[in-house]
């Protein structure tokens, strides 16, 4: 049964983002407990002996080194990806990165989650990503847009350096003088 107002548009979007968000900050969280020490997976059995062995377990260590490795950008990025959000954010929770900052960091993935599933691209987004990283003509696609933007950006400040530059140079016996002075 679905209801009416959570079919499309703007109500699926804060429906989304709100989940996401709880499912991201729960993941956190329990990363947190792990790293003080509350799970256990000592003398644990049941529901929360499996919570435990998991957080000790290589998917959140696999994040936290991400994390290490590539700094808080990686947190809006993995929730463009399938199979590392859960490692990231358990990561991040793991290494006791402040609530502030990972909340901050978090939830322009989660808008951008939110967009993704609320419009249904996110199928889209992962087959397009899967078969541009499975073929020599995605690379060379990926590389041609790379080096495009790339080549604009250097132009761009290669032009800007040119007009910045002073137009008046001081003449030989200015800089006489001021060698002089000095």
């Amino acid at each position: 049964m679905m209801f009416s107002w959570i079919s499309s548009g703007f109500p699926l979007f804060i429906f989304l983002f709100f989940v996401v968000f709880f499912r991201a900050q729960l993941t956190y969280w329990l990363g947190r407990a792990a790293a003080h020490g509350f799970i256990s997976a000592e003398k644990r059995t049941g529901f929360l002996g499996a919570i435990a062995r998991w957080f000790n377990g290589p998917t959140p260590r696999k994040g936290a080194h991400i994390l290490d490795k590539w700094g808080l950008v990686v947190i809006p990025l993995c929730f463009l990806t399938v199979g590392v959000q859960t490692a990231v954010n358990a990561g991040a929770g793991l290494v006791r990165l402040h609530w502030r900052t990972y909340t901050l960091a978090m939830i322009p993935g989660c808008i951008a989650w939110a967009i993704l599933y609320s419009l249904g691209l996110l199928t889209l987004w992962t087959s397009t990503l899967q078969a541009i990283a499975g073929s020599p003509w995605g690379w060379a696609g990926i590389t041609t847009v790379l080096l495009v933007f790339g080549g604009l950006i250097w132009h761009t400040r290669l032009r800007r350096n040119k007009e910045s530059v002073c137009p008046i140079t001081p003449s030989d016996s200015e800089s006489a003088e001021l060698s002089r002075s000095h």
